[in-house]
């Protein structure tokens, strides 16, 4: 799936990634591969992508929200200060 997670400074990842672990506002989830469409918010904790390579990236963030749809994950968050 595509993955692009983005702040209102910069883009932190764009690529490909077969899992995405993101701390919802309710409990951590996972978002895998042809995932149903989904919206949901983000709270302060940190984004796991895990890519096709199988490298995981750690990103930190303070809260967020996440859109799944066509298999292409959009996350908008904010980072720490």
């Amino acid at each position: 799936m595509q993955v692009e997670i983005i702040t209102p400074d910069t883009v932190l990842f764009s690529g490909e990634a077969k899992l995405v672990q993101l701390p919802g506002t309710d409990g951590s989830f996972e978002i895998l591969n042809q995932h149903a469409p989904i919206i949901a918010t983000l709270g302060k904790g940190k984004i796991k992508v895990v890519n096709n390579s199988g490298e995981t990236s750690l990103i930190e963030i303070v809260s967020g929200v996440v859109e799944m749809s066509d298999n292409k994950a959009n996350i908008l968050a904010e980072q720490p200060k």
